[in-house]
């Protein structure tokens, strides 16, 4: 009997707030963003609601006009550290790019996270948009996003074959006859590609979920390649059921593709909800939202996936401006959607900034309209689950205790967590490690 498919849902914790406004609710701490306690009593508030994962976003170059979380902010991984000792099931999500670290120092973290987590880590494989990031790195221009993602592929293959380097047997620890190591269970990776040439063994062995589990999220289409390829879980940008329906539909199409069960790939968009009593009073606070926000700090929002291009030097109410010529080297996949948007819409500037900014319109309502929003979205293939945009305190507490009892009550959700792993959560298999003498099958757990 096939199992019933399961919603799942993740907390992106925002600290401050990835937008320009959220740090000014007065519930919420000034320093979030570098407030541990701020992220482990919000972890721990995501895995009393049932939650599957937190998710931790990172980028390695900011300005002075970039959001307030990301001009001051933990490093994910520390951080994820530190929540792992104070969390029991919920999977611990980081982001880490390709393009300025290397695959054995990414392997060694990240399978530490998942041994000190006991099995619940995840890494977010991110290419880096924005240029500037050279800069920080000794590099005086930003790779071709072509070679980002070329680069990024070989990465993750170098990285999930460190993760395989000893077998699962491979210490006996028997101290009575002297033997910690099989040595011949223990294996170097000697990878000699384009990119990389890296030896191994690495000096760390598999979790108890075997590898933390892949996640990715780009939009271009060597993005989506790069996802159907590599990615166990997807964080899509979708601003309407439609598009979402698209992107899942053609993500999980290039998985088969390659051969893969696109059952075995979490497509899991983005969510903000505005939640209410009702839904007049949720679109009045929609509306209040929207007259309080600086249009000015929104052009600069809208100007970060174009590299920070300036949009201050167009006119607000002319058609969204021919960017020809303005590099996408950035935020490729999510610059072309703004593009088409602006263009398919015939949006002004103006217009443009706020569309992008709020996106999707549905997820505004009483607890039960959004419920059924999301249910929508499950049930017509646009979303295997969300992962919940968490900055303010009363929005949070909305959703976990008003949302989430309704999507547990349709059985859409679940009321207890029956896995500790992230690939339990998430119904995933273990993989098998390539040096395993024969394939066994590994349950989830």
């Amino acid at each position: 009997m096939t199992e019933r498919r399961q919603l799942h849902l993740g907390a992106i914790l925002e600290g401050v707030g990835t937008d320009q406004h959220s740090w000014r609710d007065p519930a919420l701490p000034g320093d979030a963003s570098v407030n541990i306690d701020w992220y482990i009593a919000h972890a721990k508030l995501a895995e009393e609601a049932k939650f599957d994962l937190v998710f931790i976003v990172d980028s390695p170059f900011i300005t002075p006009d970039t959001a307030p979380h990301f001009l001051n902010r933990l490093e994910p991984l520390t951080l994820l550290s530190a929540v792992a000792s104070h969390t029991a099931r919920i999977g611990l999500v980081g982001t880490l790019t390709t393009s300025y670290w290397e695959p054995y120092n990414v392997a060694r973290q990240f399978g530490s996270l998942d041994h000190i987590s006991r099995g619940r880590a995840g890494w977010n494989v991110v290419t880096t948009g924005l240029e500037g990031a050279a800069r920080n790195y000794g590099r005086e221009e930003h790779f071709d996003h072509a070679d980002r993602y070329e680069r990024a592929a070989e990465f993750v293959q170098v990285v999930q074959g460190l993760w395989d380097s000893y077998e699962e047997d491979a210490f006996p620890r028997d101290k009575a006859a002297g033997l910690f190591l099989d040595k011949g269970k223990q294996h170097r990776l000697d990878h000699k590609g384009k990119h990389f040439s890296v030896a191994g063994p690495l000096a760390l062995s598999r979790s108890r979920q075997g590898q933390p589990v892949i996640f990715q999220a780009g939009d271009s289409s060597e993005g989506r390649d790069l996802g159907a390829h590599i990615a166990e879980g997807i964080f899509a940008a979708a601003p309407d059921f439609e598009s979402g329906r698209e992107y899942y539909a053609d993500l999980k199409s290039r998985a088969a593709a390659l051969g893969r069960n696109p059952d075995e790939i979490i497509v899991l968009p983005g969510l903000f909800p505005i939640i209410a009593d009702s839904d007049e009073e949720a679109q009045r606070i929609f509306a209040e939202r929207e007259e309080e926000l600086d249009l000015d700090k929104l052009l600069v929002q809208l100007g970060r996936a174009f590299n920070y291009h300036d949009f201050s030097q167009y006119a607000l109410d002319a058609p969204f401006p021919d960017l020809t010529g303005v590099t996408l080297n950035s935020y490729k996949g999510q610059a072309e959607r703004i593009i088409r948007i602006a263009r398919e819409e015939k949006l002004t500037l103006r217009e443009t900034a706020y569309r992008v900014r709020f996106g999707s319109k549905g997820f505004v309502g009483s607890p039960e309209t959004i419920a059924d929003e999301i249910e929508r979205w499950f049930v017509g293939r646009a979303a295997d689950g969300f992962n919940l945009g968490v900055t303010t305190p009363g929005d949070f507490a909305l959703f976990r205790e008003r949302v989430v009892p309704i999507l547990q009550k349709r059985g859409l959700f679940r009321t207890e967590y029956t896995h500790d792993t992230l690939r339990g959560h998430l119904g995933l298999p273990v993989p098998q490690n390539r040096h395993a003498a024969a394939p066994v099958a590994i349950a989830a757990e």
